[in-house]
């Protein structure tokens, strides 16, 4: 069984075997694998940076969301309505290697995320070859967008979802007897930084698993326009979950974008559609 994989001196593919495809697809994870090491290794090597601005930047009053959405409120008129009381908290450890180990996996998180465009465009090369000359123009600009989205999504999670969320979730009281409080773990705190923003830029990659949907026929821009006041509803509900106070500006914040990646997404299912000429 013949494959095409890497081009030859003379620009042309050149057919390999399977197991030689194995080893070519091997020796492109091995590179990205290694970018993702490399910028994982300068994380965790620079906490001043990583540690204390970043990871641990949400948890004090200056961060820049708070900062940026009292003066949002403030200009559009709201007062202090959309300014943040942080929660001084200090973050426990419950075993001796716990501090070791967390530094170690948001190095790695870090390391992934910043190595993530790197990793698509190796993958890119990988299948390169065995694309016609007008397909490659779409996917190296699928590779673009997709490691833009996703960038998009990390920071919309980072300053905006998680902030807001992490704020409402530590102030939020069951009952007012004073009996109960909350004592926050690093462990605690580093999977829900993580699984806020990683969740963040998946949801964002919407459009691209859209254009897939859509070209499988399983999605067309009909049925989305049609449950769009569905999927309003949904978002609606997730921007009130998601931000800490009952006023609309807060939760409109979070909900635009969202409805805005919504909306994307349809156009996406619509050129899809139109390109292929499905059925809509």
């Amino acid at each position: 069984m013949a494959l095409f994989g890497n081009t030859d001196s003379n620009g042309q593919p050149k057919e390999m075997s399977f197991l030689q495809h194995l080893e070519e697809l091997r020796w492109h994870l091995v590179r990205s694998a290694a970018v993702i090491v490399v910028f994982a290794i300068a994380i965790f090597c620079l906490p001043g940076i990583f540690i204390d601005e970043i990871f641990l930047g949400p948890i004090k009053q200056d961060f820049i969301s708070y900062r940026a959405l009292c003066a949002l409120g403030h200009k559009i008129g709201a007062g202090d309505v959309m300014c943040m009381q942080v929660k001084e908290v200090k973050l426990q450890t419950l075993g001796i290697s716990e501090q070791f180990f967390t530094h170690m996996w948001f190095a790695f998180m870090g390391g992934l995320i910043l190595g993530f465009p790197f990793l698509l465009w190796e993958l890119w090369k990988f299948v390169r070859p065995a694309l016609k000359d007008k397909e490659l123009g779409p996917v190296k600009i699928f590779v673009v967008i997709a490691s833009l989205l996703f960038l998009f999504g990390i920071c919309f999670g980072y300053f905006i979802m998680f902030p807001m969320s992490y704020n409402f979730l530590i102030n939020y009281q069951m009952s007012d007897s004073g009996l109960i409080e909350t004592n926050q773990t690093l462990d605690d705190y580093s999977s829900f930084i993580t699984t806020m923003t990683l969740v963040s830029g998946i949801i964002f990659e919407l459009p691209i698993l859209v254009y897939f949907l859509s070209r499988m026929t399983l999605l067309t821009p009909g049925f989305m326009r049609k449950y769009r006041k569905h999927a309003v509803v949904v978002i609606l509900i997730a921007a009130a979950v998601i931000t800490p106070s009952p006023d609309v500006t807060s939760q409109m914040v979070v909900a635009v974008p969202m409805y805005l990646l919504y909306e994307v997404s349809i156009y996406v299912s619509k050129y899809v559609v139109k390109k292929y000429k499905l059925e809509d």
